[in-house]
């Protein structure tokens, strides 16, 4: 009989899969029982490291419920024996969604819009009121292209948008064609594209790849959209150029230090800021813990985990 512990309430389904392995254990009382655990299901929000794992000396593999691991000391874990998991796929489409919407979002100021109404300010259709940006024709940089980046990009070339990205790894040419996407570098990247997109995951490497001097290099009144890792920008630079230029805006569904959103950003009316909601549909998340405790299943009866992560 194994111990499992899930730092989050399970769907049904999953309770009743992991439950035929023994004991299970909620979001209520995890941590008493971790030194008993095999399995640990957790979020973004638990960081695994050595303190954690040497709490659970009998660990066996740990799911994390969500795409990125960088909660995840991957090194401690595999020098103690411990599979690490992740949820890839699942989630892409909900979180392109989010992507495209905060890009229309701020690129047609709905935010601005909307809170102008809510204030009283709106008197009836006037021509000059409420301008936005052109999104149609609008040439789209995404800095990832994984397979939320590339969903991104399937969307965005149903609004007529032109698409270039730069990615660790390029695309085989016939994907890139098939997708209608160009591949270039990190300086056109940054200098051309009107609407800037994040899809990389957090690493050193990636760490402030947006930070000031990078944010001031960027095409004079063009946008920034993060649905990846807050950690990929720097903010205390991200406040300066959204209030003095270049960017004439951004949408954040993701921040540098969550919960804690950089108080600069909260003042400013030119960035529409949502609180991590990438996945947030009934049917994503369950997939996403689904998918959690089948690796978690796998590994406890002696099988390989359904989504390993590498390394």
């Amino acid at each position: 009989m194994s111990t499992i512990v899930t730092t989050f309430r399970l769907p049904p389904a999953a309770i009743s899969l992991l439950e035929g392995l023994g004991e299970l254990y909620g979001p209520d009382d995890w941590k008493a029982h971790l030194a008993d655990a095999e399995g640990l299901i957790a979020l973004l929000t638990v960081r695994v490291d050595e303190d954690l794992l040497a709490r659970a000396p009998r660990l066996r593999v740990v799911a994390n419920a969500v795409v990125g691991f960088d909660n995840v000391d991957l090194a401690a874990c595999r020098t103690r024996g411990v599979q690490v998991t992740n949820t890839p796929d699942v989630l892409t489409d909900a979180t392109a969604d989010i992507a495209m919407g905060l890009l229309l979002a701020a690129v047609r100021r709905m935010t601005q819009a909307e809170a102008s109404l809510r204030a009283g300010e709106f008197k009836g259709w006037d021509f000059w009121d409420y301008l936005g940006g052109d999104v149609s024709g609008a040439r789209l940089g995404i800095f990832g292209m994984g397979r939320i980046g590339r969903a991104v990009a399937r969307r965005a070339a149903a609004f007529g948008m032109r698409i270039q990205y730069n990615s660790r790894t390029r695309l085989p040419s016939e994907e890139e064609r098939a997708l209608g996407v160009e591949w270039v570098d990190w300086d056109t990247l940054l200098t051309t594209s009107d609407v800037l997109s994040l899809h990389a995951p957090a690493s050193p490497e990636t760490r402030h790849v947006l930070n000031r001097e990078s944010l001031r290099r960027m095409k004079p009144g063009s946008y920034l959209i993060n649905t990846a890792r807050g950690t990929l920008i720097d903010e205390e630079a991200l406040v300066e150029v959204l209030r003095d230029g270049p960017l004439a805006g951004a949408g954040l569904d993701v921040y540098e230090r969550e919960p804690t959103v950089h108080p600069g950003l909260l003042t400013l009316p030119n960035v529409t800021l949502l609180p991590h909601i990438g996945s947030a549909t009934p049917a994503t998340r369950e997939a996403m813990a689904m998918l959690a405790a089948r690796n978690v299943y796998a590994v406890l009866t002696g099988g390989s985990p359904l989504t390993p992560i590498p390394g």
